[in-house]
């Protein structure tokens, strides 16, 4: 496993008017936003900011507040779930661009359920809890979009790890 750095690591690189194209391109590029039109994609630049990651550098910590969600727009992140068992973390799923992560967190107030942390140096798509919330609150319909991608994805998730249950508990 990779040495692990602090959050605060994370790099700015950029939100806002002067980085909107770049914004509107990477949000573009994930399939999580596939079904949104340009006009949506542009409403988004403006809640979404983008960071680089580090190889090494923790994006959120087992246990940490969440507070975001992330898209991986390039590079790969590892999850970690620690065993207390066995004093170690165990490598759960590994987050590749245009898959996301975090957004449990996000709606459900609760600390992550997982460490990710940044195999290779990686660039993220960022959505905060306030980030979010303005979301709903300015642009329902465009959040409440984004709120169905999150549920089908959540589900989606929910059945594959079903099954991998089933398939542990048949041994």
């Amino acid at each position: 496993m990779a040495k692990e750095k602090d959050t605060d690591e994370l790099e700015l690189l950029g939100h806002g008017e002067p980085f909107r194209d770049e914004l509107c391109s990477m949000i573009e590029n994930a399939p999580m936003f596939n079904s949104f039109s340009y006009d949506d994609v542009m409403v988004l630049s403006d809640y979404l900011r983008a960071y680089q990651a580090k190889k090494g550098v923790t994006i959120f910590r087992e246990g940490g507040k969440g507070t975001y969600m992330c898209i991986v727009v390039s590079g790969r992140v590892d999850i970690f779930k620690d065993n207390p068992e066995q004093a170690v973390q165990k490598k759960v799923a590994t987050v590749r661009a245009g898959k996301s992560m975090g957004e449990m967190s996000l709606l459900d107030d609760m600390p992550h359920s997982a460490t990710a942390i940044a195999e290779e140096d990686t660039t993220l798509l960022m959505l905060t809890k306030m980030s979010f919330e303005r979301l709903g609150q300015e642009h329902p319909v465009i959040c409440n979009q984004l709120l169905m991608q999150l549920a089908r994805l959540m589900s989606l998730r929910l059945r594959q790890t079903t099954g991998t249950l089933v398939d542990h508990l048949d041994q």
